[in-house]
């Protein structure tokens, strides 16, 4: 056994999260937590990677793991470049060198028994340096970085120049070059593109060792794990299999329940009935008292609450005029360019996505189409009635407001009824609408944004990978309103499935990009 978690409780202020959740994990296992936005999945992680201390309960891991962890949050240095945060994965193989080089100089001044002792440290120092190809790590370097396609960005790039999925790629490149007993993935594949993703699935397919991954990525799930664990209502569920099985297993065990319910309530009501007319008189009196304590005694069937659906329905303004937009010669990117001339232009009523690989221009692209960045050469041209809503792909650091404060800033008109029953809509909790944003989940702050952006009159929508982060229901429920939306869409998406049936065109990126792919 790897990893064993006993009697976990933990929660936030008043929010309970886990209530006596434990856990196994044992060799070669293949997990997938699933569950919905906010249920506890990365405070899971941190709790189990030591970084957060549970309120109740034991979390054991066996001696001498390695365990390596991919966090979405983690701080990469000023100053580092991709190669050194690559190569620090190694920084105990470093150490055990600069102990080898230690023995050595002391070499000189040791007796027989001395001597021996550090002719053994020295053999066994050797030994580990062999094992974990320690005399060839340069090349096991520049081999992760050609297939996580970090070459392409440059390896003596400073990573705190990187965009959010090239960060991903870089730590997720370090960890597997750590090559540690078990990975611990939250969301690996939210910033990685289409062919990427297929090494990352590859990968974990042949992975010996056992993993444990949070993922929202259905198809993707379905491919590599073999457990799922499921979150919800502070409990932790075992299911064999993948997440399909996993689908089908939890609708019927949810069909049983909700039947055993109905039952027991139609039940409890005779009971009560015959207690509340038969109490009163002598003759009956005895089978009354009898069947109050049946009732006393009897374990109540509890249905888990239903959680809050979202909903999705995009405001719409006027028609916007015939074109959305003409790039002509248009030259985008930040130093040097990103793009050959572009001549592109997008009509009223079209669905288009952008697709291709990761730090090729597809977010610089939309932000210089919204003027936000200034073309290198060429110009873009905007339509006339353009409404514009514009959905980023990460927030801004540091933001310290509630939700209802970030709402009430874009609609000062809004009571404050209007503004919880907004978030409430898009499927946030009381809970979680008085917090701060920045302490909610990926998903959680998503939806925030989303109710930003549904709740202003639009006729063209820009979204830069809006599905990363958001739970299934939510994917499925955004697919819909979008669908619905009467106004044109610039999506970029790495998620075929979320674009099929919405899409009217999808123009692939590499087609244009000056990187090198």
């Amino acid at each position: 056994m790897i990893l064993n978690v006993e009697k976990l409780s933990h929660g936030f202020g008043d929010r309970a999260i886990f209530k006596d959740v434990s856990f196994r994990l044992l060799k070669g296992e293949h997990i997938g937590l699933v569950g919905a936005n906010g249920e506890g999945k990365s405070t899971f992680m941190n709790i189990i990677t030591g970084k957060l201390m549970p309120d109740e309960g034991k979390v054991e891991w066996a001696q001498n793991v390695h365990v390596g962890y991919l966090d979405q949050h983690a701080v990469l240095e000023k100053g580092m470049t991709i190669r050194d945060v690559l190569k620090s994965a190694f920084a105990g193989l470093f150490e055990l060198e600069e102990r080898m080089n230690h023995i050595c100089d002391n070499m000189g001044d040791a007796d027989e028994k001395e001597m021996e002792q550090m002719m053994e440290e020295l053999g066994t120092i050797q030994d580990t340096l062999t094992l974990h190809d320690f005399y060839i790590i340069d090349a096991k370097v520049e081999e992760v970085g050609r297939a996580l396609g970090l070459e392409d960005i440059g390896l003596e790039r400073d990573v705190t120049e990187l965009s959010g999925g090239q960060r991903t790629k870089v730590l997720l490149g370090k960890l597997l070059l750590q090559k540690p007993d078990i990975l611990l993935l939250d969301e690996p594949t939210n910033y990685l593109d289409v062919q990427h993703i297929e090494w990352l699935k590859r990968y974990l397919n042949e992975y010996e060792n056992a993993f444990i991954l949070i993922s929202h990525d259905i198809p993707f799930l379905n491919s590599v794990v073999n457990l799922i664990y499921h979150m919800e209502n502070q409990e932790l569920n075992r299911y064999v299999g993948d997440y399909d099985k996993f689908q089908e297993v939890y609708a019927v065990k949810k069909a049983q329940l909700e039947a055993a319910y109905k039952r027991q309530q139609q039940e409890i009501e005779e009971l009560e009935d015959f207690v509340a007319r038969n109490k009163a008189r002598v003759a009956t009196r005895n089978m009354a008292m009898s069947r109050q304590k049946k009732l006393d005694k009897m374990e109540v069937i509890e249905l888990a609450k239903e959680k809050p659906k979202p909903e999705f329905n995009f405001k719409e303004a006027r028609a916007s005029g015939r074109y959305i937009f003409q790039t002509k010669e248009l030259v985008i990117g930040y130093d040097e360019p990103l793009s050959k001339p572009l001549n592109l232009e997008m009509e009223r009523g079209q669905k288009i996505v952008l697709t291709g690989a990761n730090g090729i221009g597809k977010t610089t692209l939309l932000k210089s189409i919204l003027g936000l960045i200034p073309a290198l050469s060429g110009s873009v041209e905007l339509g006339d009635y353009l409404y514009t809503g514009y959905f980023e792909q990460e927030m801004a650091p540091g933001n310290t407001t509630t939700c209802i404060e970030e709402i009430w800033k874009e609609f000062p008109s809004y009571s404050q009824y209007e503004v919880r029953s907004a978030l409430a809509k898009c499927g946030l909790t009381t809970k979680h609408i008085e917090s701060q944003v920045r302490v909610l989940s990926g998903g959680e702050q998503a939806k925030v944004r989303l109710c930003e952006l549904i709740n202003k009159e639009t006729n063209v929508l820009l979204l830069d990978e809006p599905t990363n982060h958001l739970d299934v229901d939510a994917k499925d429920e955004l697919k819909r309103a979008l669908k619905a939306y009467k106004g044109s869409i610039l999506l970029i998406c790495h998620e075929p499935e979320f674009y099929e049936g919405l899409a009217t065109d999808v123009w692939n990126c590499a087609a244009w990009t000056t990187k090198v792919l």
